[in-house]
């Protein structure tokens, strides 16, 4: 069984999703999720989570929406304004924690000027929020200050799980072995309530170098420091087509994954970790 735990869908005519402004032309239009059936098939994908691509509710509402009414997709990770942590509290009580398919939260720190935009006082105490019902946040972060970042936030709330989003961008397309990324992941991953998320590679390290040879380092590095009971695995589409096609992408994960892992190790990676990381219910 394979799990895919990182797909994106959008409509232009739900939400905003002001990001699209700057992003390439590609990526310019509604993405449903009926557009990948064909090929999520062809990649041997069992089962999806959604992720968040915007900062408000509408998007994370039209995800709860198309995952009832798609039945391998197995859950939502949503948007939760954070900053609010009376709002949070409001949504979660009167809305999302009645969902069964909402296993997660995230936000697009990213994209914030301030790498530490987690760590206002009223972040943190959402994350309190979230830690007591049990609910995972995904960080999405491209810089080492956003893993230093999560290395206070775990500090302040050490019961709330996580998962990094793309491994936080490794130096895949310099050949850095593995600098100050990985001296940072190896740090944070010390922490058991730290996962790492295969993901969205194809577009950190480039299409020229996306290939099984480059990646295999870097996922290796991660698999030794996290441990095969805390790695799954994410396609990141159709943001991942910047780079290859879908059944590409998840060609080069299965090559790396099959060639370092042991059968029982590569089904914990597929499907079990994120079975247990995000709570789902598969039946």
């Amino acid at each position: 069984m394979i799990i895919d735990t990182h797909i994106h869908i959008w409509d232009t005519n739900k939400s905003s999703y002001s990001w699209l402004s700057g992003a390439p032309e590609l990526l310019k239009r509604t993405y449903a999720i009926d557009e990948l059936d064909t090929a999520r098939k062809a990649a041997g994908i069992d089962a999806g989570i959604f992720v968040q691509a915007d900062v408000q509710m509408e998007d994370s509402f039209h995800m709860l929406d198309v995952a009832r009414n798609t039945d391998w997709i197995k859950g939502v990770v949503s948007w939760l304004p954070l900053a609010d942590t009376e709002r949070t509290a409001t949504l979660l009580e009167q809305r999302l924690l009645k969902d069964a398919y909402f296993v997660g939260v995230r936000h697009l720190i990213h994209d914030e000027k301030d790498p530490q935009w987690l760590l206002q006082p009223a972040a943190i105490e959402s994350l309190k929020l979230l830690a007591a019902h049990h609910i995972p946040y995904d960080v999405v972060g491209v810089l080492p200050e956003h893993i230093e970042t999560i290395l206070k936030v775990a500090e302040l709330v050490p019961e709330l799980r996580m998962v990094f989003d793309h491994l936080n961008a490794p130096p895949i397309s310099t050949g850095e072995h593995y600098g100050q990324w990985g001296n940072l992941m190896q740090a944070v991953a010390k922490n058991k309530n730290i996962y790492a998320k295969i993901s969205g590679l194809g577009t950190v390290a480039g299409a020229a170098m996306f290939t099984a040879e480059a990646l295999t380092p870097y996922i290796g590095f991660v698999l030794e420091h996290f441990g095969a009971d805390r790695c799954f695995c994410g396609g990141d589409w159709p943001v991942s087509l910047l780079a290859k096609d879908y059944v590409y992408t998840w060609d080069v994960y299965k090559t790396v994954l099959s060639s370092l892992l042991s059968a029982e190790a590569l089904q914990n990676v597929y499907a079990g970790n994120a079975i247990r990381f995000y709570d789902l219910k598969l039946d």
